[in-house]
Parts: structure tokens; C-alpha cells; sequence
């Protein structure tokens, strides 16, 4: 991309210093040099692709633009429903999912002028933290090769990071935008629940899931976030809360910003290098004018292991075909964790609900009476080497994942907007990010905070080298 991002792109194309062509063959060729590495497509649809572009070029010749992302490449998650291109969710199968509906919010950036460039790799089912995949090849670190990049949403990160699309479509249900956002160095944001449209993508837990955008900058993550956002009469869940214009009020800056640094659960078991990076972020911010103290919050261990039983019923509910009648389709370690969702009990499950709806309340009416955004970490490690989970039983692959996870989950209980932002890398060349945490449907904050951190602080003139 001969832009730097998504905002970027997008203005370059509209002052015609590019054209759509131009962008997606730009992107194609980066793709070609560098996918067979990093494993970031299930299905690439060039041919697609450039026929939008050329259609899109003759629109911008005539003076007709489509929307705000006019002529800007991006990718979606497989688990999103395109018209014409099979969905895997991850698995062997090549139309695990099939949809009348197409997805809402991919639908919304497409009729916005944006350019599919076709489906993105991610764990199988959605279920795992660290981007592997057996069935199309793990999705490798940008940075650091045979490092995880995260997941489940791998194949979007990486491919932001990578420069093969301008931005991305993921999905969260314990952290699967955060984690991968963190990993690859990008943007990531999961959205308020019910902020986002949830139709016409494959549900792994109708009350935990999340889709939001993955993207190289916080103003681009602004850019996509209002064209995905709104009421849906396709699904009950969406919010009729009016969508803002979130790009907007970027440039306002954080002076006097209540920020909120948890001195119990979220630091603790955290490698030095991550909670320096974090620290050292809070640091920034602070010194540009937000007011950044130390606080307690209620224990979130309670809304992790609610969280946990809720989306593991669920998906066990959703998924029981395919684990009945082909369980030897499915990685060992999705099979353990669904046969672990049919041993819950309906009463099991419906005390969950009640619990996370109390412990909601609590959470809110405590921490957002004190600060008005809670600052953490996003994982309490570095992304291990794929070759290292390789090595792990089922058992203990399953217990690392709930670790590395375990600071992004609680958020999905909660149904709180949470952003990942890069800070920083480590000594070996992975990068660091912190986790910014909201006020329900307060996304336009977290992003202002984002946007601002990230001119100050400059990470993202620094890209992957990939040679």
C-alpha cells in the first residue's frame, strides 16, 4: 500500500494519487510474497477483487463514490458469510457454514466502497487463543517467524500487520480481536455488546461474541467502527443506540481523563517485559494530561469462570452436529473443550447468566464511579513459539490457553468495550500493546485515547520486515 493506512488509503484514493486497481494490486503483490508464510488467507479471490476495483475506478472517474471506505481493500474473518465464497469457520470443511444472511457488518463495508479480498485464516471454530490451525497451516508472526500470532482472529492481524489488506474484520469472544491485535502489533477493538451486528457470522456463544475491527491505527479502527455499527433488524441483539462519528473526536486528547491502573488480578502473573511496556504506556498518557491512578476493582476471577461455563454450554449447543457426527474433522484440543460444554447442567448454566448480570452491575457502578477507562495488559506473556504447543498434551495446551486469555475474558462477560493498542516491543522483537476498558457504548473514548497515545508514542511508523 503505497498509503500508510486505512485513513491514509482511503484520502489517497480519493484525491487520486491512487486508484482502487492500483491499492489492490499493491496488496496482491505483498500477498504473494509473503503469505506463504504467514498463512493469513483460507480463500484469496483476486479475480473478485480486481473486478470490484475496476468497477470502483470507473465509479471514482465519473465522480460517484460509494461511501468512505471507496476503493479500500479489506479482509474478513472466515466466519463471515460472503455471497460467493464458501465459509470454513476454521474447520476441514469447505462450507461449514451456510447462510442466507449474508454478514451485516461486512455487508455495511462493502456497500461503503470498500474491496474484499477474501476469507481469513483463524482457529478452528474460534476456539483458541494462539492462531493454530491444522487444517490450513498456523498463521506465523509478522514479527518474529514461528511465533503465534494470536487468535482466534490470527489471520486478521496478521495480514494488517503485513500490509495485505488496509483493515479487517474479526470476531471476540474471550479476547479473539485483543489477542491477536496484541501479537501482530495492530489495532484492536472489541466493541460494546451489541454494538456491532452479529448477523450472518458464525456464532460460537450468542451472549459472549463480539465482531469488531482490526486496523493499523486507532483512526482507522474510528473509520471502520461507524460504517460496521448500528441497529439490525437481522439480529435481535443489535443496539438502536445512534452511531457516532467516532473519528471525529480523535483529536481531542485525554487532558483530565480518568485513568484507572488495577493494582489486584491483572498484573499479577505478568512477564516483567509486558507490565513495563504497560506501565511505561500509563506513563505517557499521564504525562499527557490524564490523570492516571491506582485502583481495586472486583475480583474478575468470578466473571472469568462465568464466562467461561456460559461459552463453553453454548458452543457445545451450537456445534453438537459436527462433533457427533465428525468428531475426527476437529483438533484434538476443540474436541476436549467441546465435550467439556455437554457435561453442563441447564441449572449450571442459567445460575451463570444470573451471576454475570449481578457481577456486571457490580463491576460497572464500582470501577466507572472512580476512572472512566481501566488500563491492563492484554496477555501476561510474550506469543510463545508455535513449536512449543506443539509439544503440550490436550490438557496442557488447554490450561495455557485459559492463562493466556485470561485478561481479555472477563471484558466478554461484562459486554464492556475494550481496545488492544501497540506500545512497544520486547527485547526479541515482539510486539507489546495495553488494553483500554470502557463505560458501555463509550468505544468513542477509548479510541480518542488510542489515537492519542499512538501519535504521542509513534509505534506505528514501524513496520514488519518480512524479506
Amino acid at each position: 500500500m503505497s498509503e500508510e493506512s486505512l485513513a491514509g488509503l482511503a484520502a489517497g484514493i480519493r484525491a487520486r494519487r491512487i486508484s482502487p486497481v492500483e491499492a489492490v494490486e499493491g496488496c496482491l503483490a505483498r500477498i504473494r510474497k509473503s503469505d506463504g508464510r504467514l498463512h493469513a488467507f483460507i480463500r484469496l479471490d483476486e479475480e473478485g477483487a480486481l473486478e470490484v476495483a475496476r468497477s470502483l475506478e470507473a465509479d471514482a472517474a465519473a465522480g460517484r463514490w460509494r461511501g468512505p471506505l471507496h476503493g479500500v481493500p479489506l479482509g474478513f474473518k472466515d466466519l463471515c458469510h460472503l455471497r460467493g465464497l464458501p465459509t470454513s469457520c476454521g474447520t476441514r470443511t469447505p462450507e461449514y457454514l451456510v447462510s442466507a444472511q449474508e454478514c451485516s457488518a461486512a455487508r455495511r463495508l462493502l456497500d461503503a466502497g470498500a474491496i474484499s479480498l477474501g476469507k481469513l485464516n483463524m482457529t478452528e471454530l474460534a476456539m483458541g487463543p494462539y492462531g493454530d490451525n491444522a487444517h490450513h497451516g498456523d498463521v506465523d508472526n509478522p514479527w518474529l517467524a514461528g511465533h503465534a500470532a494470536g487468535g482466534s482472529s490470527s489471520g486478521s492481524a496478521a495480514g494488517v500487520a503485513a500490509g495485505f489488506f488496509a483493515g479487517a474484520v474479526g470476531s471476540d469472544t474471550g479476547g479473539s480481536i485483543r489477542l491477536p491485535a496484541v501479537c501482530c502489533g495492530v489495532v484492536g477493538l472489541k466493541p460494546t455488546y451489541g454494538r456491532v451486528s452479529r448477523a450472518g457470522a458464525m456464532v460460537l456463544s450468542w451472549s459472549m461474541d463480539h465482531l469488531g475491527p482490526l486496523a493499523w491505527t486507532a483512526r482507522d479502527a474510528a473509520l471502520m467502527l461507524k460504517v460496521m455499527a448500528g441497529r439490525d433488524p437481522a439480529d435481535a441483539t443489535a443496539s438502536r443506540r445512534a452511531v457516532p462519528d467516532y473519528a471525529a473526536g480523535l483529536e481531542g486528547g485525554v487532558a483530565g481523563v480518568r485513568i484507572g491502573f488495577p493494582e489486584n488480578y491483572f498484573f499479577h502473573g505478568v512477564d516483567d517485559e509486558t507490565a513495563a511496556g504497560v506501565r511505561r504506556a500509563a506513563q505517557l498518557l499521564g504525562d499527557l494530561g490524564a490523570r492516571v491512578s491506582e485502583i481495586r476493582v472486583p475480583d474478575p476471577r468470578d466473571m472469568t469462570d462465568v464466562a467461561m461455563l456460559i461459552t463453553r454450554a453454548e458452543a457445545s449447543t451450537l456445534h453438537a452436529r459436527v462433533f457427533r457426527e465428525r468428531p475426527q474433522d476437529l483438533q484434538p484440543m476443540v474436541r476436549a473443550r467441546l465435550q467439556v460444554g455437554f457435561g453442563i447442567s441447564a441449572y449450571d448454566y442459567l445460575q451463570a447468566l444470573r451471576l454475570r448480570a449481578k457481577l456486571t452491575r457490580a463491576f460497572v457502578r464500582e470501577v466507572f464511579a472512580e476512572v472512566d477507562v481501566l488500563l491492563t495488559p492484554v496477555i501476561p506473556e510474550s506469543p510463545p513459539a508455535l513449536a512449543a504447543l506443539k509439544t503440550a498434551t490436550v490438557d496442557e495446551f488447554n490450561a495455557r490457553a485459559g492463562r493466556f486469555s485470561r485478561l481479555t475474558r472477563p471484558f466478554n462477560g461484562l459486554g464492556l468495550p475494550a481496545i488492544s493498542v501497540p506500545c512497544g516491543f520486547t527485547a526479541a522483537g515482539l510486539p507489546l500493546g495495553f488494553q483500554a476498558v470502557g463505560r458501555p457504548f463509550d468505544e468513542a473514548l477509548l479510541l480518542r485515547l488510542g489515537h492519542t497515545y499512538q501519535e504521542a508514542a509513534g509505534w506505528h511508523h514501524r513496520r514488519p520486515s518480512l524479506d
